[in-house]
């Protein structure tokens, strides 16, 4: 079994949940926890109050970035490109719902893409570094473009605030964290 760790001091953590970065509502939201505590539960309540509108320009450039990574492949390949609309698919489901959702088979029970489900086969069966037919490109490239579409019209008439409302309780847990440890 593989594990990748990242850590980050509580109070940068907190800073970039008060900013528009996605990344960091995933890693706290996500379902696989190898250790919890009731502080990680209480940051956990608090994540929903920290979503925001601005959370798509996030997944837009998040999304463009992979893009341009997935481009330069040679030959492609289609773990990379899972990656994209993975990006793409929870900025959508993230802007319509105000949940954060990363599995991409979650994700594509709402979705309904046939070939998304082809290429996590393809990826599950195949070598870790299968790549894709020239062919499929020109498909990926409009399916890229259409979803990043998709993310922007679900931005504009998103309901999500625009700003976060959980930055005093942020605070307060960030505080009773440094007194605790004794940095106040």
């Amino acid at each position: 079994m593989e594990i990748d760790l990242v850590t980050h001091d509580i109070k940068k953590f907190i800073g970039l949940m008060l900013k528009k970065n996605g990344y960091v509502l995933e890693q706290l939201l996500s379902p696989l926890i190898v250790h919890s505590t009731p502080e990680h539960e209480e940051l956990k309540s608090i994540a929903a109050d920290c979503i925001t509108n601005h959370h798509a320009h996030h997944y837009l450039g998040f999304a463009a970035t992979q893009w341009k990574l997935f481009q330069k492949e040679d030959p492609p390949r289609v773990k990379p490109l899972l990656y994209v609309y993975r990006v793409l698919l929870t900025g959508i489901h993230l802007m319509r719902t105000g949940e954060v959702e990363a599995n991409l088979v979650r994700l594509n029970e709402t979705a309904k893409l046939s070939y998304i489900s082809e290429l996590i086969e393809r990826k599950v069966v195949g070598p870790e570094k299968g790549t894709l037919d020239q062919a499929d490109l020109s498909f990926h490239k409009q399916e890229y473009e259409r979803l990043r579409s998709e993310l922007e019209q679900a931005f504009a008439a998103s309901q999500l605030p625009e700003t976060p409302n959980g930055a005093l309780a942020l605070n307060d847990l960030l505080v009773r964290l440094r007194l605790r440890a004794g940095d106040g």
